[in-house]
């Protein structure tokens, strides 16, 4: 008999085409993983425990996405699923100012109604989801240690919950915070970066609200404030500021002025004003010629609005008489809505009353666009809903309605919010490309009846690197980059976002030939039966977390090695 040789490495990736984070040229390779480590890159003849044929293939990195809100999710969930289907491996949540911790028992119901309205997770979702086995961020911290992921974690600290936490009900209605209320508040940032925290967020977002129309509590506060949070990250020696909202302002350039942290925030094009963002990377370039450590989040697609007839939105969610249907079963609404002398009831009404920012989207028919099988995230003016009934001499709304019934109720809508407001993302391209942003936004955990952008990794490398015949496309090696070593290294991360000799084994093999998006679709798994978008992606032969591979062609292989990771603070 011949003797049987021991297995060198736990894993080895044979033969792949290896983009490694750097930006570099790709090259083909393999890697040998031993204790959740890369050992080796280049020809590895020792045979591993387990083996992946990648040849014909690319081999990444693992995605590091930065702007997450899987904060209830991550208490009740092992999956951070959709963003673990497409490439991640690391997620940072608590972005927005808004989060569960800290809080005090009596203060629960107040954070959840603020992520209601701010993050469209619904109420009876959290309530049931949420175990609340904790009150300091410290105890959070602990209590998402104490469970496994498909992905690692990390957390930012919340303004709105740290706001509330010290303040009460002051807070939450936006009153001025009081000294003592200030040395309080640094006090906890500190102890949070110190206990293993990334970082801080704010929002003065006006879209940020709860449902009942009141600003997220972070809304106006004033500069002391801000500065006095961003000084306890300075006093635990580590972390990053992430900011929504204009960036420019005084109130925001003063906490990374006083604090010496790096801040971030987001920049996307507006409706209100389709080329301020050109100023807003004119304002990042001066910031960084002053001294400042500051980047801009973008997202590589637009931010946009799904709209079906089970979701939170649809052109006609605010007309009467479909409000008197809203109640009833799918299919029972379908039979109404199929009816003529409905129809012509329907169209007949103008939109009641509702918050204004949805009303605006309902009937912004230039700027929607029908959505279905593969979606195309970059369609032309000629295909909006608009173009689409004067073509066919019909009234938008009936176009809208058609498409909505389709395919037994499923079909969705797209009405960007954001980055498309020339029905281009040209736009998009320059900031992704610019050396002072970074590529965010995919909010993944959060929007689950409005927004499925946790996809963006994967529209990123197939749109983007291959797809795209509306303008240039981007580098394969550069896509990479800006999802792995960029992110990575933004948040601290040096262990990882990189393929190389002693940095984690984090990895995705891809068949990228055969990468696609899947059309984003509506389940009904979240606690007490909640409803959330997903979408899912071929072309991932295997994603691979701390050596341990979590998802094969797709499909979770039921390992979960994904744990909470702690900053590295000065007191660590």
């Amino acid at each position: 008999m011949m003797p049987v040789t021991q297995a060198e490495y736990d894993l080895v990736v044979r033969g792949g085409t290896v983009f490694d984070g750097s930006g570099g040229k790709p090259f083909i390779a393999d890697i040998a993983v031993r204790a959740g480590r890369i050992e080796a890159v280049g020809v590895v003849p020792g045979r591993g425990h387990e083996e992946i044929d990648a040849s014909g293939q690319i081999v990444t990195p693992g995605f590091v996405d930065i702007h997450t809100h899987y904060d209830g999710q991550a208490t009740w969930d092992s999956r951070m699923q959709p963003s673990s289907w497409h490439g991640v491996t690391t997620v940072v949540m608590g972005n927005c100012g808004v989060g569960f911790a800290p809080c005090k028992p009596d203060d629960r119901d107040t954070l959840i109604r603020l992520m209601e309205g701010v993050e469209d997770i619904p109420q009876p979702v959290m309530a049931e989801g949420l175990p609340w086995n904790w009150e300091t961020f410290p105890e959070y911290l602990d209590a998402i240690e104490a469970r496994a992921f498909d992905v690692d974690i990390c957390t930012m600290l919340p303004h709105a919950a740290l706001r509330v936490y010290v303040m009460g009900q002051r807070g939450f209605h936006r009153e001025p915070a009081q000294t003592d209320d200030i040395v309080r508040m640094r006090e906890i940032a500190r102890e949070a970066i110190e206990a293993g925290a990334f970082g801080f967020s704010t929002s003065r977002a006006h879209t940020h609200k709860t449902l009942a129309n009141e600003p997220t509590p972070s809304f106006n506060a004033a500069t002391n404030e801000l500065v006095g949070i961003a000084m306890g990250l300075a006093d635990a020696g580590n972390g990053v500021l992430q900011v929504v909202g204009n960036a420019e302002s005084e109130e925001f350039i003063e906490m990374t002025r006083a604090s010496g942290r790096p801040m971030s925030h987001l920049l996307a094009q507006t409706h209100g004003d389709p080329e301020s963002w050109r100023d807003g990377l004119k304002k990042l370039e001066a910031l960084n010629a002053d001294g400042l450590v500051v980047r801009a989040q973008v997202g590589g697609r637009p931010v946009g609005v799904l709209m079906g007839l089970d979701l939170t939105m649809h052109p006609f969610v605010l007309h009467s008489s479909y409000k008197g249907i809203a109640g009833l079963p799918l299919a029972d609404r379908i039979k109404v809505l199929s009816d003529p002398e409905f129809q012509a009831k329907l169209f007949a009404e103008e939109p009641g009353t509702g918050v204004v920012f949805d009303r605006a989207l309902l009937t912004r028919f230039d700027e929607m666009f029908l959505l279905e099988g593969e979606p195309d995230y970059e369609q032309p003016t000629e295909n909006s809903v608009a173009a689409i009934a004067s073509r066919r001499g019909v009234t938008p709304q009936s176009v809208v309605l058609e498409h909505l019934l389709g395919n037994g109720g499923s079909n969705l809508l797209l009405t960007p919010m954001a980055n498309y407001c020339q029905h281009s993302l040209e736009p998009a391209r320059e900031m992704l490309t610019h050396p002072l942003t970074l590529s965010g936004l995919s909010d993944g955990g959060a929007h689950m009846g409005t927004i499925c952008d946790g996809s963006l990794p994967t529209y990123m490398l197939s749109y983007w690197t291959r797809d795209r015949t509306r303008g240039p496309k981007l580098g394969l090696a550069e896509v990479v980059k800006m999802q792995t070593a960029d992110t990575a290294a933004w948040m601290g991360l040096d262990d990882r976002g990189r393929i190389a000799p002693g940095l984690r084994a984090d990895l995705n093999v891809i068949d990228y030939d055969k990468l696609r998006l899947h059309a984003p679709e509506l389940r009904f798994d979240l606690p007490a039966g909640g409803r959330r978008l997903v979408q899912r992606a071929d072309g991932y032969t295997a994603t691979v977390i701390n050596g341990a591979i979590t998802y094969r062609n797709g499909e979770a292989t039921g390992v979960l090695p994904g744990r909470l990771v702690r900053s590295r603070a000065m007191a660590a």
